[in-house]
């Protein structure tokens, strides 16, 4: 694998470019991380707007010069055309800085930006934190009783779960207030942790089992116990929002795509974001979010990119200790979201993105779909 630095600027609606462009690099590089954004005075270019830059780092197995190659579709799908730079115009411009240690671009490289950009980016990557993973499993369920206990191809719910989580970080737990889904994970060599019964909220029952655990964690994982298809490039994208040293709280997002239906988009019960230019949750919502004023609703998937909550959160250890101490706000008995409560309390939760559409097991016809699902996978 070979680390790559590239760097995106606009001086156009810079917002609107570079979330654009920042959907189409995780798609292509999904554990790519970003630096923080600069803003600079204009070079060589007519238009007095200032410019908006940022770095990003990826490992990759591509050619530079296929890389170069993406990176100029990337630009084109975002909407550059050749007559902008002749107007002084840049919607987004991305450019492979340094290929495998390799300088690229070498009338670039000294600029401030740009060295500040890699600086960050490599102190960022030699912060190696730990991460732990922790799946709350209850047996009772209103829909689905025992359903960590329930056989997919073979295997029980939660050692699906278990086996896609501990791949990837540094240890894993499933925690739990039933004797029968301890029994199991133990059958299969899996590590569990008893708690109470009284438990609310999963966060509460993550925070209880950390406390019993013992090693050296920075960040603790909460995965739900009823995705067996959680993806790696799910939980990577949820640790490097750690690489911000202001994260406090981390989630997932999924873009809609712009075909889906407004029905789909309306559906109280899969949970709406909007997030800030610096990938951080500013409200989260059952309703549609934002309003987009003055266009039909049939297409406003066309003209804005709405963000579906997954339900995937990790917290700093101190942070996990401090919210699970606090009330319930009026905005979360209001929506029915603990995560407003957060926002509310003024912790900052950052965002990482992920296109996959995994499926959670919430009643038997789910997991009928997860079979079918798992038959379509092992047929390639």
């Amino acid at each position: 694998m070979r680390s790559c630095f590239i760097c995106l600027g606009s001086n156009y609606d810079a917002p609107y470019y570079f979330k654009k462009a920042y959907q189409f690099l995780i798609t292509y590089f999904p554990q790519i991380r970003f630096s923080s954004l600069e803003t600079t005075v204009p070079i060589d270019y007519f238009n007095p707007s200032p410019f908006n830059n940022q770095m990003a780092l990826f490992e990759t197995d591509k050619s530079a010069i296929e890389i170069e190659t993406i990176l100029k579709q990337i630009e084109k799908n975002c909407g550059r055309i050749k007559s902008d730079k002749d107007n002084g115009i840049v919607r987004i411009d991305i450019d492979l800085i340094i290929y495998d240690n390799k300088v690229l671009r070498i009338n670039e490289i000294s600029r401030d930006y740009i060295q500040s950009g890699i600086a960050q980016l490599k102190a960022l990557n030699n912060n190696k934190m730990k991460f732990i993973g922790i799946i709350p499993a209850r047996y009772a369920s209103t829909r689905f009783p025992a359903k960590p206990l329930a056989i997919l191809q073979g295997k029980t719910v939660i050692q699906r779960v278990y086996e896609q989580v501990i791949e990837i970080l540094d240890d894993a737990y499933v925690a739990t207030d039933d004797e029968r889904i301890k029994d199991v994970v133990e059958s299969f060599n899996g590590k569990v942790i008893m708690t109470s019964t009284e438990h609310k909220s999963g966060t509460d029952r993550c925070y209880e089992a950390f406390t019993k655990i013992a090693g050296d964690y920075d960040v603790i994982i909460n995965i739900q116990g009823d995705e067996p298809f959680i993806q790696h490039t799910q939980l990577q994208s949820i640790k490097d929002c750690f690489l911000d040293a202001e994260t406090q709280i981390a989630t997932l997002v999924k873009p809609f795509s712009n075909d889906a239906l407004i029905e789909d988009i309306e559906n109280p019960n899969s949970p709406k974001v909007v997030i800030n230019n610096n990938h951080q949750a500013l409200y989260f919502s059952r309703s549609v979010i934002p309003y987009l004023r003055g266009i039909e609703k049939c297409d406003w998937t066309k003209h804005h990119t709405f963000y579906k909550h997954i339900g995937l959160y990790a917290y700093k250890k101190e942070v996990l200790k401090e919210i699970t101490s606090l009330p319930q706000s009026k905005l979360e008995l209001a929506e029915s979201l603990e995560q407003l409560r957060w926002l509310e309390n003024g912790y900052i939760i950052k965002v990482g993105f992920t296109d996959i559409e995994t499926i959670g097991i919430d009643t038997p016809e789910d997991l009928h779909k997860a079979e079918l699902f798992l038959e379509k996978q092992n047929h390639g």
